[in-house]
């Protein structure tokens, strides 16, 4: 998992997924574009641990699924 993916290849290989991305890129509204993808997992609580393991200095965690209408999102 060293190779840096596209949003649209993370997305695809790992559908309905968290995933962990190191080091990503992203556009000038902060949106991802493209990262190495170090972790992914159904559960979540996985891919928080992984990256509390290895403390990248630069990373983002993304869901590549819908989700669900009553869920809130707080930032």
């Amino acid at each position: 998992m060293d190779k840096v993916l596209a949003i649209k290849e993370i997305e695809a290989r790992y559908k309905s997924e968290w995933v962990l991305v190191e080091d990503p890129t992203t556009d000038e509204t902060l949106e991802i574009r493209s990262g190495k993808v170090v972790c992914h997992s159904k559960d979540r609580d996985e891919v928080y641990r992984v990256a509390a393991s290895r403390k990248p200095r630069n990373f983002a965690v993304l869901y590549t699924g819908r989700m669900p209408k009553d869920a809130a999102i707080i930032l």
